[in-house]
């Protein structure tokens, strides 16, 4: 028997998990060595549920995606707590903290992302450029800057046992910026009584994904939940006050039209950068992530990989290669990346045993964008930030025709935009049916019917049937997973009969969660028909 293909993992957060996961069946065959390793001393968990574990609507065995036993047992490697601090390309050797060296065929990084720490006066803002993380050297590899008592991240277990006692205090807690991630944990703070204020410098939240008519429905409702909104208010420093104990603490964000916003706690929602710093001492090509073809392949070497958070997808071409400053960014999507990794474990279990691998390497487009809240209904997808009464750009490019409804009394708001018949970009705020009629039709490139008006009807008193029936066995429940209703259908006959059990056998809701309504809907839909059937 030949030699098995020596693969090492570094990272062991959701896709790289996932990565190991679908690897298993080549290590337990012997086609395949693997060690994987992850610098937290846990087992991996979904860090897009970790709002949630802060305001005690979760708990941690309910975001553990994958047992490490179960790696162990099927004769993989799983190094916990531990860094890798250097990688030899030409030896094909990574070196741990420890001073272990691990040799590898093929190397796998999935190091994921870290919590944007923006420029303020009073906080320390590391810097990762090339030039600083070569100054710095392996102190830079895998670690975090320290924050000042009172200002934090929410971006891992530490961080999430932090804000939960504010939470559980009922403090006054300052969201600094209006992202997705950020208004979910302000809203899941507010409920649970907690004094939120959200910040941030632009006029209206969720500015990457709504349009200015979506932005303020979606402010007003979050007023409507108790969410002091500080909109035009970009932040130039954070002021500190000394605590009984002699130490310095958060006290307030000062802004740059002179609002002095006190707080108990600040939580630094500002997006992600990747975590690039190995790449970049080893001398891997990188830019806004690790720089890999279509194939995940590095450019810098044929034997490197990268997936997830960290990996930014460039073609390979004479003009890309020669450009200083190349196109895109990591997707920031747990759902990419669990595809990702999918394809990679194909592709390498092929490797192992001399098969063809000929499944295409997975393409995304636009991801659908879901608030997740049990009151407030937010879906969007592509650039909705064009005015309904726009010309064509010129007579040679395709007119997008914008459709628009909104009814801000109520929190209703729907956007279309269509090029050709075809659906190219929604928002959608307090329509949950409407939004998942739009992203049936988005995910299937389907054209909308020529009465736009009956899409809104779907949310009326006078529902009229769906254009794409949401019901098809085809019809996609979970776009993190790619799990399908006949999927979802056939684990309920088996006897999982409520989400949790469904997570568990076909992985779908386990992402961004945004499918769990859905999956609880049929579950209803499913006992109903076997009652009348009965």
């Amino acid at each position: 028997m030949p030699n098995p293909l020596r693969v090492v993992v570094i990272g062991f957060g959701p896709v790289g998990a996932r990565l190991c996961e679908d690897l298993l069946p080549a290590v337990r065959d012997g086609a395949i060595d693997l060690t994987v390793v992850g610098a937290e001393q846990h087992a991996p968990y979904n860090r897009v549920l970790i709002a949630e574990l802060a305001a005690a609507r979760a708990d941690l065995d309910g975001i553990v995606l994958h047992d490490p036993d179960d790696s162990v047992a099927a004769g993989a490697r799983i190094a916990l707590g531990t860094r890798v601090i250097g990688v030899d390309r030409d030896a094909k050797v990574v070196e741990l903290e420890t001073g272990e060296q691990i040799g590898y065929d093929r190397l796998v990084l999935a190091t994921g992302a870290r919590a944007n720490v923006p420029t303020l006066a009073g906080l320390e803002r590391p810097r990762y450029d090339a030039d600083s993380v070569v100054r710095a050297g392996t102190a830079a590899v895998g670690t975090d800057p320290g924050l000042p008592s009172g200002v934090t991240v929410l971006r891992d277990l530490a961080d999430a046992e932090r804000v939960r006692r504010a939470v559980e205090a009922k403090a006054r807690i300052i969201v600094l910026g209006a992202g997705v991630l950020g208004l979910e944990f302000a809203l899941l703070a507010a409920d649970a009584g907690a004094e939120v204020s959200v910040l941030h410098h632009g006029p209206t939240p969720m500015p990457r994904s709504l349009d200015r008519g979506a932005g303020t429905v979606l402010a007003r409702a979050l007023k409507a939940r108790g969410i002091t909104v500080f909109a035009h208010s970009r932040a130039e420093a954070v002021a500190f006050h000394t605590a009984d104990e002699g130490t310095r603490a958060f006290d307030a964000v000062v802004t740059a039209d002179g609002n002095y916003v006190r707080g108990d706690l600040l939580v630094l929602s500002c997006g992600v950068g990747a975590r690039t710093e190995l790449a970049t001492l080893a001398g891997i090509r990188t830019a806004a992530g690790i720089i890999v073809d279509e194939q995940l392949r590095s450019w810098s070497d044929d034997d490197v990989y990268a997936i997830g958070d960290c990996a930014h997808v460039v073609a390979r071409t004479p003009e890309n290669e020669a450009l200083a400053r190349l196109p895109g960014a990591p997707t920031g999507l747990i759902g990419p990346g669990w595809r990702q990794a999918a394809w990679l474990a194909g592709r390498l279990r092929a490797d192992a045993t001399g098969a063809v691998h000929t499944e295409p390497a997975p393409s995304e487009k636009d991801a659908v964008v879901m608030l997740k809240d049990e009151d407030i209904d937010v879906v969007a997808v592509g650039e909705v930030d064009i005015d309904i009464w726009d010309a064509p750009v010129a007579e040679s490019q395709p007119h997008r025709h914008v459709a628009q409804w909104a009814d801000p009394q109520h929190g209703r708001y729907v956007k279309i935009v269509t090029v050709d018949g075809v659906l190219d970009a929604f928002a959608c705020i307090g329509m949950p049916r409407t939004a998942a009629e739009l992203t049936l039709l988005y995910d299937r490139q389907g054209e909308l019917p020529s009465d736009r008006s009956l899409l809104l009807r779907l949310d009326g008193a006078d529902a009229v049937g769906a254009a794409a029936d949401a019901f098809a066995p085809t019809s996609t429940v979970c776009s993190c997973n790619g799990v399908n209703v006949q999927r979802v259908t056939d684990s309920i006959a088996d006897g999982n009969d409520t989400v949790a059990c469904l997570g568990r056998d076909t992985r779908a809701g386990t992402g961004c969660g945004g499918c769990k309504p859905r999956l609880a809907e049929l579950i209803e839909r499913f006992a109903l028909t076997e009652v009348a059937r009965a």
